[in-house]
């Protein structure tokens, strides 16, 4: 039964070309939308290099202060992470770190190179995870001491140095001033903005003053639990030591600064009361909503249309016993093999943008790639939208009269 099924669905589908364009173009063209949004999402959401304990640690990334005339917003200063969120007993450890945005420019061989650089802590490399290809980092003595070492990233490695076997004990001038590598680190996608950087150093030859007392300037803190359990613990340890902070200055009267979860300091809205996640799914939500409802409205009309045309066909059928479950049935699954080529055409071409989007090198270290899931859950769609878009028609032809229908070859 199903294999007569396909054949009349292919020989329909063939019959009016025009009309099977538009709708595999609508089902491809949507579906490809879908799948390369899903794998961007996934990639700068779900990618956990070099984060991989993201599960246990807290970030701190945002300040903001308030007053009936005046608020300042941005990130802490070194000052303030050392002096309140450094003293804090439950982590296992604390590491404070530069926020991103640093960057300078270096020349090797008459040729200007952009850098972006990170100043850290030695905690930074035991609670992050990077994947050394060569070297290591630096350690706390060396922090200590304000020595000029550093450690870059792959991309750095090749565009300063070329293809050379290692660059450890070399030096790389940055800033105008000269470092000597301890190691060398995977690339980190500049989308992971609070990890992303090309060259990492030691915070403590900063030519600008860390111990500023200001309380913003530039820095964040990542705190890490030796267990899940103990994050809560952590976040409250916290609040109350942020509730006996003094304000920095009269014009202020409230403070905001929170120990958060890696999701709520990424999607951070600046309101204390909101994590940004509700948002951010609603508008996902709304836009994968729009997106899927307009095609499968144009494919419902067309079906409707193609089923019209039919009608003669629809009254001999009928007329030579054919019943109202069989024909309906018979359309669902033609407007489901439909939706199905156009889904496999939609993967496809999704695949071929990926590609596309990775080769161009339009986001620095930035590769997304369509997994398992993503994959399920388009070829899920294609099935709701098939049958969501063949229900509808398939009953109004079932309701086609015998004679009417066969009046109307």
């Amino acid at each position: 039964m199903l294999k007569n099924y396909f054949k009349i669905a292919i020989a329909v589908l063939k019959r009016r070309k025009f009309f099977t364009f538009i709708s595999l173009f609508g089902i491809s063209f949507t579906l490809t939308i879908m799948m390369v949004l899903a794998a961007f999402i996934e990639n700068v959401i779900g990618n956990d290099y070099p984060d991989r304990k993201r599960d246990r640690s807290l970030y701190i990334t945002s300040m903001e202060e308030r007053g009936k005339n005046a608020m300042s917003s941005g990130s802490p200063s070194f000052y303030f992470l050392n002096k309140y969120a450094a003293t804090l007993k439950t982590p296992a450890k604390i590491s404070i770190c530069s926020n991103g945005g640093n960057s300078t420019n270096t020349y090797v061989n008459n040729k200007k190179i952009a850098i972006n650089y990170k100043y850290t802590d030695a905690n930074y490399w035991d609670i992050l995870e990077y994947d050394f290809v060569e070297g290591k980092a630096f350690d706390a003595q060396q922090v200590k001491n304000g020595e000029h070492v550093a450690v870059i990233s792959e991309g750095l490695k090749k565009e300063y140095f070329g293809d050379i076997p290692s660059v450890v004990g070399k030096y790389i001038e940055a800033d105008n001033v000269q470092y000597r590598i301890s190691g060398v680190v995977k690339n980190v996608p500049i989308t992971t903005y609070m990890l992303y950087s090309d060259i990492y150093i030691p915070y403590t030859v900063s030519k600008i003053d860390y111990l500023n007392k200001d309380y913003q300037g530039g820095y964040i803190a990542i705190l890490l639990a030796a267990s899940k359990a103990d994050l809560q613990k952590i976040s409250n340890e916290y609040d109350d030591v942020m509730k006996r902070v003094p304000m920095e200055n009269k014009d202020f009267d409230h403070m905001n600064c929170r120990a958060e979860s890696y999701m709520r300091s990424f999607l951070n809205t600046g309101n204390e009361d909101s994590s940004g996640l509700t948002e951010a799914l609603t508008a996902i939500g709304v836009f994968t909503l729009i997106v899927m409802l307009l095609p499968t409205i144009n494919l419902i009309n067309i079906n409707v249309t193609r089923i019209m045309e039919r009608s003669s066909e629809i009254g001999v059928r009928k007329a030579f016993g054919a019943s109202s479950k069989t024909l309906v049935y018979q359309f669902i699954v033609e407007n489901l093999i439909l939706t199905l080529l156009g889904g496999l055409i939609g993967i496809i071409l999704s695949y071929i943008i990926i590609q596309i989007i990775n080769s161009a090198d339009l986001i620095p270290y930035f590769v997304i790639k369509m997994n398992l899931m993503v994959l399920l859950i388009a070829l899920l769609i294609c099935f709701v939208f098939g049958l969501f878009s063949g229900v509808y028609p398939a009953w109004r032809m079932s309701k086609l009269n015998v004679v009417t229908a066969l009046k109307e070859q």
